[in-house]
């Protein structure tokens, strides 16, 4: 009798889970699909395993991004990331308690996430929380990218099925050029909450004062800032073109749709200039509409 109740608790136990699953799927996908960005259409693509995995990687990178850009004391942000910190060593203990976890229990297991990819993640989002954002070098700007950018890139890789080897460049050189667009696009926005990820010494370099973000964007040297960053993600976005190369097309659609959604950002912004940064840029609906159909028959 005793071991009835027990093998009765135990699928009791594991319907629990399926069930928890199952609706944490359905809020990640809500996640996705809500956030309005152009990684919902680019993950359709994908089959719908691997789509269910990324999308759960994606809930989770959007809930501590929005710790990190939520209004309100830097003390509090950094007690809410340090939860999620808790929560991924439960969720690799089996002892997930967030919807989020409990989608990204099947993915960790199927394609072997690796626990310091996340809290990679968590460590850029923490930078975030600063009260005052400021970027010290060019090495810490790279650090940064390799946390927020990249990291992600290394958990889509897996996914995606792509062998070290051929994966860490793409997400590497893609994670940073993916990362200094948002940057480049976001400089007007992330100033109005003292944000800047210029790097401390290429201000030194233009002999621009760092102290006030507000003025640094609207010194007259600013742009050639600008347009030296530029050049830098344009030559990542080449570098990620050559490692794509190495790799299956059919395999990296996602990651080639986006390469080259934020590479005609990138594009767009050259065009529009680097005096006027409130001027927001985006591609239209027809533009993402156009990317998906091409890179869908990839």
């Amino acid at each position: 009798m005793i071991e009835g109740r027990v093998a009765l608790s135990r699928d009791v136990f594991y319907a629990a889970i399926a069930m928890k699953t199952e609706q944490a799927l359905e809020h990640v996908t809500a996640v996705v699909r809500e956030s309005g960005t152009s990684f919902y259409w680019a993950m359709r693509l994908l089959p719908r395993y691997k789509r269910d995995a990324m999308y759960a990687v994606y809930a989770f990178c959007r809930v501590v991004d929005d710790i990190a850009d939520d209004p309100g004391e830097e003390a509090e942000k950094l007690r809410r990331l340090a939860d999620w910190r808790v929560e991924i060593e439960r969720l690799y203990a089996g002892r997930p308690q967030m919807p989020v976890s409990f989608a990204l229990i099947e993915p960790i297991d199927q394609f072997d996430l690796r626990k310091e990819t996340f809290l990679a993640v968590i460590e850029g989002m923490e930078i975030d929380s600063s009260a005052s954002v400021r970027m010290p070098s060019v090495s810490a700007l790279e650090d940064y990218c390799d946390r927020v950018a990249c990291a992600v890139g290394r958990l889509s890789n897996s996914i995606f099925g792509v062998d070290e080897t051929l994966g860490d460049p793409v997400a590497k050189s893609l994670g940073q050029a993916l990362q200094l667009t948002n940057i480049l696009r976001d400089l007007h926005e992330d100033a109005e909450i003292d944000r800047l990820y210029v790097p401390n010494d290429m201000l030194s370099a233009y002999d621009i004062p760092p102290a006030d973000v507000k003025l640094v964007i609207r010194h007259p040297r600013f742009p050639e800032i600008c347009e030296e960053l530029a050049a830098v993600a344009r030559r990542r976005y080449a570098d990620a073109e050559l490692a794509l190369a190495q790799c299956d097309r059919r395999t990296m659609k996602p990651a080639i749709m986006m390469m080259q959604n934020y590479r005609r950002i990138l594009n767009k912004l050259v065009a529009r200039g680097w005096e006027r940064l409130d001027s927001p840029v985006s591609l239209s609906k027809q533009q993402k509409l156009w990317l998906l159909l091409r890179y869908a028959l990839i």
